[in-house]
Formats: structure tokens, C-alpha cells, sequence
């Protein structure tokens, strides 16, 4: 049976505080990159619900998604898989002390755009820098775009 192509779901926080940004620095097969918390839509979430468990389980921060920034997809440049991402933004609570971060997560660090761009060789994708640049130009759609539908 031939394999169906589709994408991969995935999620990311645009959390903006003080003009700094939070990011996280994780290990991939690429070495150490940075990219905003994100990860993978989970059977049964909904994508404001994965936006804020993947945002605490990979920066201890708990994060209130509340706007939607915008949706994106990037094929990534092996062809192998092709990311469509929604980016929220919203608020973050402090870090919750002894949280213990996602497996590959070396750590959470805020960062201004300027540091953002003087490291682009290292972000794990150039979605980073989209995502905060489509968030500095005001990008907001609301919440009640989005709709999930349950079993229950």
C-alpha cells in the first residue's frame, strides 16, 4: 500500500515579555539550536491545549495561549517532512521551580530579536524568526477561529 502524505501538526508559543522573547535551546541531530516552545499536536488535544503543555514542558512556564498568530508550512529542506505549525501567542506565568523540561530541552532563555538574529544559524528553523516577526507586526486572530470537536 503506497504511504498518504500529510503534514505534520505541530504547535509553537510566541511569548513576548519586556521585548525579549522565550525561546528554548535543545539538542538535535544538527547540534544545539534554538526554536520557540513547540511540539507536536497529541491524539485527543486540541491545538490551544497542546500550545500550553508543550510550552510548560518544555520552558517550566505555564502559558496561556490567546491569540492566534499565525499558521505556517514549511517543508523541511531533506523533503523528508513538512510542518504545518499554529503559532500562538500569550502570557506566560513565572517558572515553576523543580519542573523538570521535556528530554532534549537544555534550557529556556528570553531573548531579544536582535540576539535572535545574530544566532539565525542556529535556530532550528527559519519559522522562529517568522513567527516573531508576523508577532511584532501585530498579527492577531482570535481564538474563535479555531474549533475542536470531541467524542465527548
Amino acid at each position: 500500500m503506497e504511504r498518504v502524505w500529510k503534514p505534520n501538526v505541530t504547535v509553537a508559543a510566541v511569548v513576548e515579555r519586556d521585548g525579549r522573547f522565550l525561546l528554548v535551546e535543545e539538542e538535535t541531530s544538527d547540534g544545539l539550536r534554538f526554536n520557540q516552545p513547540a511540539g507536536h499536536l497529541e491524539a485527543g488535544e486540541s491545538l490551544v491545549e497542546a500550545a500550553a503543555r508543550e510550552a510548560l514542558e518544555e520552558t517550566a512556564h505555564p502559558f496561556t495561549p490567546e491569540f492566534l498568530v499565525g499558521i505556517y508550512q514549511w517543508p523541511r529542506p531533506d523533503g523528508e517532512v513538512t510542518y504545518l505549525r499554529f503559532a500562538f501567542g500569550g502570557s506566560v506565568g513565572e517558572a515553576i521551580a523543580g519542573q523538570q523540561l521535556d528530554a532534549g530541552i537544555v534550557r529556556a532563555v528570553w531573548m531579544t530579536r536582535d540576539e535572535m538574529v545574530a544566532t539565525a544559524g542556529r535556530h532550528r528553523s527559519p519559522l522562529l524568526l517568522r513567527c516573531v516577526d508576523d508577532y511584532l507586526a501585530g498579527q492577531r486572530a482570535s481564538l474563535d477561529l479555531l474549533r475542536h470537536y470531541s467524542e465527548s
